[in-house]
């Protein structure tokens, strides 16, 4: 095996190399008032580092630790409030002795967050913002996911439109990609994230999941979040607290299609999932 097919194996963070042979989960930690799932929650320190706390003990691999809402129509959260939000839960989260990862679009934060012992940063503008790459770039060796996202959380929504939604996001994350490589960040370093549900309809979400396998041409790990989405309820019905199975379902093709992080809110039930679908893949192997 060549060293760039072994590193595609693995994802580089702040303390650790993680092993990305079998699928991950990534537990989501939401510390805002107003996440489309479970707002409010699990805000404040003491919440949200139970919180962290229990992720872990169903069997998170890592944490992804958001203080500001992307939702569909969610305003702008300012900085001084994301970051009260995040860093008493991070303080603490860094303790457990799994990778986290801090969910936020702003350099500011950023770099609070890496300063403070953080692994990864999620971004779900790719880091486009004025200040974002340089607080990346600056840092030797945190691992960062850069998402698709047409538009912002406050217009995403707004009718989008794509000629070929596979073929331009797969081209976004590929520009993105390069502008990092340009900057000296290592692509073991880079894990990458179609956004299913960020400006996207249902129909969308659908197509990037039965041509997922597309998406590996970017060369990049791949991350999915399909938790609790809006297109799950169109599917099925469900009311958001109601979409367990239909997440779960949509993990499991996501891994099958060659993701190798899913980003989930029903940790212990994913990771049972998993469980079954190595015990079976092990077996066909």
């Amino acid at each position: 095996m060549t060293d760039a097919m072994t590193d595609r194996l693995h994802w580089q963070t702040s303390r650790f190399r993680i092993d990305l042979s079998t699928p991950q989960v990534m537990g989501i930690v939401n510390l805002t008032p107003d996440s489309f799932s479970d707002g409010g929650a699990h805000s404040g320190r003491a919440a949200g580092l139970a919180h962290c706390e229990q992720l872990v003990g169903e069997g998170a691999n890592m944490l992804d630790l958001g203080g500001e809402s992307t939702r569909p129509g969610a305003p702008e959260v300012g900085v001084s409030e994301e970051l009260d939000r995040v860093m008493p839960v991070l303080e603490g989260a860094l303790k457990l002795g799994v990778p986290i990862s801090v969910d936020t679009r702003k350099p500011e934060v950023m770099r609070a967050a890496l300063a403070a012992g953080a692994d990864i940063i999620n971004d779900v503008n790719a880091l486009r913002w004025p200040g974002a790459l340089d607080a990346i770039s600056a840092h030797p060796s945190c691992g960062v996911c850069l998402m698709h996202m047409h538009g912002t959380p406050e217009t995403m929504q707004q009718r989008p439109a794509y000629a070929d939604v596979v073929e331009e996001v797969v081209a976004f994350l590929r520009e993105r990609c390069a502008a990092l490589d340009s900057r000296g960040i290592a692509a073991e370093r880079v894990a990458v994230d179609p956004g299913i549900g960020f400006g996207k309809s249902v129909e969308h979400n659908l197509q990037l999941l039965r041509r997922q396998s597309e998406l590996l041409a970017v060369g990049r790990p791949l991350l999915i979040g399909w938790s609790r989405k809006s297109t799950l309820g169109a599917l099925t019905g469900r009311p958001v607290g109601e979409r367990a199975a239909a997440s779960i379902a949509a993990a499991l093709l996501a891994v099958q299609r060659g993701a190798r992080i899913v980003r989930v809110h029903d940790v212990a039930a994913t990771v049972d999932a998993l469980t079954v679908w190595k015990q079976v893949e092990a077996v066909r192997g």
